[in-house]
């Protein structure tokens, strides 16, 4: 698996081993293989609003956006089929600096938000959504249980998979 972790921005609070080793979680805790390879990606807010308007046609930057790449479920092959190509999940792009202002506003770390939102960023890369009310609830739901998760595991053997709907 290549995860990569790439800071762009001058936000200096930004622990990025600690976003590998969510990665690394959220890869087994969805069962998806290590061999998918994934980009985490800091912006800072001039370079998330372009983004912002070029891809979803809105003003302003915004806290987290995915992009996907291969189309990877649960327990998806490592490989594309009929080559030796690995899968790639995609890229999550995050703003520190408006993660920073939710986190003041959710009276959290500003660090603890960034996790928040690569596990929603990555959510998305598996093709959950919340437009829907159902999606919504089944999206946020996960999303909270992966985070909480990971943060009462930090630095701890690996934990048990959660049960996803339509694994075994």
């Amino acid at each position: 698996m290549s995860v990569e972790v790439v800071n762009e921005t001058d936000f200096g609070a930004i622990d990025e081993a600690e976003f590998v080793a969510l990665a690394y979680f959220l890869y087994d805790q969805m069962n998806i293989d290590h061999l998918a390879d994934l980009s985490i990606v800091f912006h800072d807010e001039d370079s998330m609003a372009k983004l912002h308007k070029d891809w979803m046609g809105l003003d302003g930057p915004t806290d987290v956006m995915s992009f996907p790449i291969d189309e990877i479920k649960p327990g998806c092959m490592p490989r594309r089929p009929d080559t030796e190509l690995d899968l790639c999940l995609g890229d999550i792009v995050i703003c520190p600096t408006v993660a920073a202002k939710q986190a003041t506003a959710s009276k959290h770390t500003a660090q603890e938000e960034m996790l928040l939102l690569a596990t929603h960023g990555f959510l998305h890369l598996l093709g959950y959504d919340h437009i829907e009310e159902a999606e919504k609830k089944e999206m946020f739901d996960l999303q909270r249980k992966l985070l909480l998760k990971f943060i009462a595991n930090r630095g701890n053997v690996v934990v048990e998979t959660l049960e996803i709907k339509g694994l075994p």
